[in-house]
């Protein structure tokens, strides 16, 4: 049976006005109140929306006529009429996320329940700020979009991560892909031709984190981000924290080494020149010149081809220099995790990124450290883990982007 075609006017941005306007806005808030609830009944949206069960029906089966909200049956009662529950069509529309990495990016799609339905990992890309690193970016975009389960139709915003400075609210980005005025979603929005959102991928990172079953306790979480770089994203009562000029979290650059270190952000001293997956690259080629051995460095394999990856992949197969550096750069994070502790006294602290994927390898000296430098009262309550979801966490952040942006 063909499914009917879903009617998406109401998230359509055109000016309308009247009754046409007030009904479009009262829809939209009983998306949106299903959308925080998970499901809910006509009886208590009518409350919530302040207006009569008859007008509250008429909308509910405008909704369900314009394939967005179904039946899911009736709700359990020890008397009278059972109440039937309403909730979102998983496939009514869906959100695109994308995960840009230094050197690969990671697609994914998200149906309007949240529940992700299709994903791409580790599609090959070099991050550069060069029209042509962008070029492959939107390229890469719309093979994504060809190859999916849904139409084009369907999908109703785009999430993208990047690394660096972005401002959420007017689509620019600061760090790459800065070569004209006009903001970079938009730029990418002219080309694919779907509303488009940017997001710091650290900031990405917490959100999808937060999201999970894992953390639904937790309001104030610090996500730190350990790639090639150092980030962190900030939730405060479970809201993101952006600062007033949104570029909050850059954790990576608080200067706390004494050290004649360029960062690339021109200063010298940063954490993130001690502690990032840049700095774990730097000292694995140093003791290699001074004449340790690895298997990070396979046979015929240049010293200047050695990724972080290939560092972490020997770290996880017991290579000891690899371990042992790792857990050098997990003691100097600790530092900057001990100063994090004392100024915010947050519930937990998450490693996440690529680095993470090392456990405990770099959590343990990094937990050591913590707890020497930071006040004991504070820390006592500060949980420190790794990340649950991974590599997901990014592209998931970025499809709630797209989806709280549009939708709520």
């Amino acid at each position: 049976m063909k499914r009917k075609k879903t009617n998406l006017d109401i998230f359509n941005d055109e000016t309308v006005s009247g009754v046409v306007f007030k009904n479009r806005s009262l829809k939209k808030f009983i998306i949106s109140h299903i959308n925080q609830s998970g499901n809910s009944t006509i009886t208590d949206l009518s409350k919530d929306l302040g207006t009569s069960v008859p007008k509250t029906t008429s909308l509910i089966n405008e909704l369900i006529q314009d394939g967005l909200i179904q039946d899911e049956g009736k709700l359990d009662s020890t008397g009278g009429r059972r109440a039937s529950m309403f909730g979102l069509v998983p496939d009514a529309c869906y959100f695109l996320g994308v995960d840009v990495k230094k050197f690969h990016i990671n697609f994914g799609l998200m149906d309007f329940t949240k529940k992700m339905i299709y994903q791409k990992e580790k599609v090959p890309f070099r991050l550069e700020n060069t029209p042509e690193s962008l070029e492959n970016l939107i390229q890469l975009i719309k093979a994504f979009l060809g190859e999916g389960p849904s139409s084009k139709a369907q999908i109703l915003g785009i999430g993208i991560n990047l690394t660096g400075r972005i401002n959420h609210k007017t689509g620019h980005s600061f760090s790459f892909f800065h070569f004209k005025e006009e903001p970079l979603a938009e730029i990418i929005q002219n080309e694919i031709g779907i509303p488009t959102f940017l997001e710091n991928d650290s900031r990405a990172m917490a959100y999808g984190e937060f999201q999970s079953n894992e953390l639904k306790k937790e309001n104030n979480i610090l996500f730190i981000n350990m790639d090639y770089g150092m980030g962190m994203g900030i939730l405060l009562d479970g809201k993101v924290y952006y600062g007033k000029s949104g570029f909050s979290g850059e954790f990576g650059h608080i200067p706390l080494f004494d050290n004649e270190i360029i960062c690339h952000c021109g200063k010298k001293g940063c954490l993130e020149t001690e502690a990032s997956g840049h700095a774990l690259v730097r000292k694995f080629k140093d003791q290699i010149k001074k004449g340790f051995t690895s298997t990070a460095l396979k046979k015929n394999m240049s010293i200047d081809d050695i990724t972080m990856n290939d560092i972490i992949k020997a770290a996880l197969n017991e290579d000891q220099l690899s371990i042992e550096l790792i857990s050098e750069i997990g003691e100097k994070l600790g530092k900057g995790l001990a100063l994090l502790v004392n100024i915010f006294n947050p519930e937990i602290l998450i490693l996440g990124g690529a680095l993470s994927e090392t456990g405990d390898y770099i959590r343990l000296p990094a937990r050591s450290t913590l707890n020497k430098l930071s006040l004991s009262l504070v820390n006592n309550d500060t949980k420190l883990k790794i990340s649950q979801l991974g590599e997901k966490a990014g592209v998931i952040g970025a499809c709630l982007t797209a989806r709280d942006t549009i939708i709520l």
